[in-house]
């Protein structure tokens, strides 16, 4: 059973052990944290913790560390809110005050803030383009045989098509083309486009033949399963400032598993975009290379839609209230400058 004061000590070993990365004794707690009791009774208190499993002993060390349970007990049951630091708050302001109209460059954007105020590798997923609705479709001349497709979806996410002309094209039947385009795939979302639409699509304007025919193929592709997700990572360097990483095989470890980019989308959930915070501990992430790690991450929106997860990647030792809020603030701002007008 976990009373009050067992709560405070541990509490007071896990933000010591955040804050030193040295493993905590009794005299340590009784010295900085004023809990009114000796520290021969914090020693009870920490013998009695270690059996419940919420701490560990290194085997070189008389001071205890938090275990997985441990860490888990305090996000769930200790964690207190802290507010941002006001230097970090007003870092997150001028990031989105700015006006920044390309997704991509949001993104990388956003990834960069994280990494630097949480000093963690961040990553953020991006819209996958079958999820996204259709916003326009635009058709650029490039030269006498080409042309540019643009498609802008409702999250900003723009996907590319270079399509070869057929002779003597207008500039005018471009323009057509991309008014019937729009006419009947704007407000679509992708995935719920069948080829059996597209075809039908293809032969209601079959009058322009092989240039309808290449952005239709383009679309088709775009419908055909296991699309890889688009991740972006930040501070990936910052895992060499932890100390739990100067073991060069576990830094490895590590820093191969986030070049999966599969594999971490998996850790991440992009398959479940459940709202709110949600933090994975040690074991709890069901990946070796990633025992030593936590992750913790959010949803983000685009006006009333969830489209997306960001995070950070660290070690368990993280600050985890710190963490929280930065995500929170972070998120709030993205969605308001994702909100569709």
């Amino acid at each position: 059973m976990i009373d009050d004061r067992k709560n405070k000590v541990l509490q007071a070993i896990i933000e010591d052990y955040v804050a030193t990365a040295e493993p905590v004794g009794s005299r340590t707690i009784a010295r900085k944290y004023n809990l009114g009791v000796s520290p021969a009774t914090i020693r009870n208190e920490m013998s009695d913790l270690e059996e419940l499993g919420y701490l560990e002993q290194p085997h070189t060390s008389a001071g205890r560390i938090p275990s997985d349970r441990g860490y888990r007990y305090y996000v769930d049951c200790l964690m207190p809110e802290r507010p941002i630091a006001p230097e970090e708050q007003e870092r997150i302001r001028t990031t989105f005050r700015r006006k920044i109209r390309e997704f991509d460059t949001l993104v990388r954007e956003t990834v960069r803030l994280l990494s630097e105020t949480t000093h963690l590798t961040a990553v953020i997923s991006g819209p996958q383009f079958e999820k996204a609705v259709f916003k326009e479709i635009r058709i650029v001349p490039l030269s006498e045989d080409r042309a540019l497709f643009i498609y802008i979806t409702d999250s900003g996410l723009v996907e590319n098509q270079v399509v070869e002309l057929p002779l003597e094209v207008t500039m005018l039947e471009l323009q057509q083309v991309a008014e019937l385009l729009n006419e009947h795939l704007r407000g679509q979302r992708v995935e719920t486009l069948s080829r059996t639409a597209l075809q039908s699509l293809q032969r209601e304007l079959a009058r322009y033949g092989t240039l309808l025919e290449q952005a239709l193929y383009f679309l088709e592709e775009k419908l055909e399963p296991g699309e890889r997700h688009r991740l972006y990572f930040g501070g990936t360097s910052n895992m060499l400032d932890q100390p739990e990483f100067r073991d060069v095989g576990k830094l490895r470890s590590v820093l191969s598993f986030l070049e999966q980019e599969e594999a971490v989308a998996s850790v991440l959930g992009l398959d479940r975009l459940t709202e709110g915070i949600e933090i994975q501990i040690g074991e709890e992430i069901r990946v070796r290379d990633l025992a030593e790690c936590s992750v913790v991450t959010a949803t983000y929106r685009v006006g009333d839609r969830v489209i997306g997860k960001l995070g950070v990647i660290g070690p368990k030792r993280m600050e985890y209230p710190k963490v929280v809020s930065i995500l929170n603030a972070v998120v709030a701002h993205l969605s308001e400058v994702n909100r569709p007008l």
